[in-house]
């Protein structure tokens, strides 16, 4: 009885870890403050087939800190999608103009 109690909960623990992706921007290659960051969601294919990566991503940001367009400089394909539509929603301090800003993401499965 006590060794089951010990499995589920280790399962448990299993499962909740493998759930939570951790996502962070490893580099960016401007002065441009990120004002407020959209964590992507771990694809679902990724946490099954255990894909972690980085994904580089160019930003092209508007004058009032909105992201315009995006363009993926590398990375595991099925971590694209959820990192642009994460940064899609980024927001950046405001500038005098557009900027164009290279950040990378870095999956790494839990």
């Amino acid at each position: 009885m006590r060794g089951r109690a010990i499995f589920l909960c280790l399962l448990v623990g299993l499962l909740a870890s493998v759930a939570v992706a951790q996502s962070k921007t490893v580099s960016s290659s401007s002065d441009r403050k990120i004002l407020s960051k959209v964590q992507p969601v771990y694809p679902e294919l990724a946490r099954k087939m255990h894909i972690r990566g980085n994904v580089r991503v160019e930003i092209i940001v508007r004058p009032n800190g909105s992201v315009k367009e995006t363009r993926v400089l590398g990375g595991n394909p099925v971590l694209v999608e959820a990192t642009k539509d994460a940064i899609s929603k980024w927001k950046f301090e405001p500038a005098s103009g557009e900027t164009t800003e290279v950040v990378q993401l870095s999956f790494e499965g839990q």
